[in-house]
């Protein structure tokens, strides 16, 4: 019956999301009255150390003349700021000014195309544009922008500022600062210069490698220059495989296809290939990705499928984990993931589209508001879709001995990982060296997965010594990148070292940015300057704050200890002893 009722849940979960109404998130800046007193957040209402982060106002430029003049009072005051965009969507605290007296300064009306130069192929964006709608504008001068994150509900200077990227080893990659031609941004100056200047760069400019991956610590983006191609058509088809040559096929595939990614189920030794390729536009087809995580859901139907998740959980029905992880992964598979072959209906593979209708989607965004009936499944006032993002990068070389250390510790504990398949398994996209000073410093494979947070920071999670020993492997045994825009604390300790342009990076922000204004306590423990992003309290390693060295840094009273890993001796995880 149980079974039954899951099933249920997850067809009408499926249903429901093709709904036309929704609750678009809110706006993370909320305020006490007019525009002061404020707090901000990400978009799943919470930070990875759960603090409130707040500020004393927050600003709407609407032109670059008065982001310079906000700016200049900032400066001439020596008052923190940080920027803020429309949906918040890097976990970390990136969008925090220091200390409550700091300002905010939203991109939100800062969302006009500037230019679209069809001759040359470029496009000129405000810094507060959504990727949904630079794709939608390119499409209707005949260009593209090859390579997009998979969510179009960020904004163009978000995802440059944390080195948002699609999945591609070919041409120039696949992270979408490798397609910025300039970009102006607005910065610290003298009293001479007015407090704040707009500085100008160019492809010459070697300035533009630091500010194009900047984490928001030199400045405010105003514009943003991008160099697109003719539009082309994409052809897309899954096809599921077992997971026993991974660690080699992983290579040759990432090399093979211009757009194809990775998704493993572990506990079920199964592993989906997106084969995504270019194809001639003479190809007939008007495919459409609605990707159905980033469609409305009902909110009641999250609201079951979380008490069904704290029930397995608090029982540690690993067994039921595993069936409603099947339930998810067989569902999705049947309805093509969001694919169909027109808009409306799939018929089967492969599905031949538009690249500005394949690469991205989030359709949650687009509709009318229907008072949380249905909403986006992160939206941070219900908070039922409550969970941890872990996203590192590995270079090409130590890809098989990784996927060889996660598959020993499957064997271990074979049900383990059903708790990321529940969340469609282990994303990996492939993402090209960068040029740019925080930017990729090898062809990597980026893993993604995304697991169970309780809402009580001291409560631990089924198979928690297994998700952290992964997290380990990746980021220290392998060196692993942690994405900038995701990740808990641990991932980011000492992370300024794996950087050989780091102390380039840093010339460049103490140029433009010498009080440091823009500058925030969390930047600063990132990029090595002050203090650590490590906190060591109780229960510090069930949040990720630390790596558990004492016993109390997990759950001793729940039988949670600090344990060394099964297959990564080295690693420090909170492992369950009955």
């Amino acid at each position: 019956m149980k079974m039954l009722k899951s099933s249920l849940l997850i067809i009408f979960f499926i249903a429901f999301r093709n709904g036309v109404l929704s609750s678009p998130p809110d706006d993370p800046v909320k305020c006490t009255s007019t525009d002061t007193n404020c707090t901000v957040t990400n978009s799943y209402g919470i930070f990875p150390d759960r603090s409130t982060c707040r500020a004393s106002q927050v600003l709407y430029p609407t032109t670059e003349r008065e982001l310079i003049s906000m700016v200049a009072s900032a400066s001439k005051s020596n008052t923190k700021v940080r920027a803020a965009t429309r949906y918040s969507h890097s976990v970390p605290k990136l969008a925090c000014p220091g200390g409550e007296n700091g300002i905010i300064i939203s991109t939100n009306k800062l969302n006009h195309v500037v230019n679209v130069d069809v001759e040359n192929r470029r496009m000129t964006v405000e810094s507060g544009v959504l990727l949904r709608d630079l794709i939608h504008e390119a499409a209707e001068s005949g260009l593209a922008l090859p390579h997009t994150p998979y969510w179009w509900g960020i904004t163009v200077g978000g995802l440059l500022a944390t080195g948002a990227h699609g999945s591609s080893l070919w041409g120039k990659g696949s992270a979408v600062h490798e397609y910025v031609v300039s970009m102006r941004i607005v910065t610290p100056a003298t009293a001479e210069e007015g407090y704040a200047k707009v500085r100008s760069l160019s492809e010459s400019d070697e300035e533009l490698d630091a500010a194009k991956v900047s984490l928001g610590v030199l400045g405010i983006v105003s514009q943003v220059t991008l160099q697109l191609e003719p539009m082309f058509k994409r052809a897309i088809t899954y096809v599921t495989k077992d997971d026993s040559d991974l660690g080699e096929e992983l290579i040759r595939f990432g090399k093979e296809l211009e757009f194809g990614d990775v998704t493993w189920y572990p506990s079920q030794k199964k592993v989906r290939y997106r084969v995504d390729d270019r194809v001639s536009m003479d190809q007939s087809g008007n495919g459409l990705y609605d990707f159905i995580p980033f469609r409305s859901t009902l909110s009641a139907v999250l609201a079951a499928n979380r008490a069904t998740e704290e029930l397995q959980e608090a029982t540690r029905d690993a067994n039921g984990k595993c069936i409603s992880a099947q339930l998810v992964t067989g569902t999705l598979k049947t309805s093509a993931y969001g694919l169909t072959n027109n808009g409306i209906l799939f018929t089967g593979y492969p599905v031949i589209g538009q690249n500005n209708r394949m690469q991205s989607s989030g359709t949650c965004l687009e509709s009318n508001d229907d008072a949380l009936l249905t909403i986006c499944p992160w939206d941070s006032r219900l908070q039922l879709q409550f969970i941890h993002q872990t996203a590192f990068s590995i270079s090409l070389s130590n890809i098989t001995s990784f996927i060889e250390d996660v598959k020993k510790l499957v064997g271990l504990q074979p049900q383990a990982l059903c708790v990321l398949e529940l969340n469609d398994g282990i994303l990996m996209r492939y993402v090209k060296a960068s040029s740019a000073y925080l930017g990729k410093t090898e062809d990597v494979v980026d893993f993604d997965i995304t697991y169970y947070r309780s809402k009580d920071p001291l409560t631990p999670r089924l198979f928690e010594d297994i998700v952290e020993e992964i997290e380990q492997i990746g980021l220290l045994k392998y060196g692993g990148l942690p994405h900038w825009g995701k990740n808990r604390n641990l991932a980011f300790s000492q992370v300024i070292n794996k950087y050989p342009n780091a102390d380039k990076f840093l010339s460049v922000k103490s140029k433009y940015d010498p009080q440091g204004i823009f500058s925030n306590e969390w930047t600063d423990q990132v990029l090595g300057l002050k203090g650590a992003v490590t906190i060591l309290k109780d229960g510090c390693a069930l949040e990720g704050l630390c790596i558990c060295s004492e016993d109390r840094h997990c759950s001793p009273s729940k039988k949670y200890f600090c344990r060394p890993g099964k297959v990564y001796k080295e690693a420090r995880v909170c492992a369950f002893e009955s």
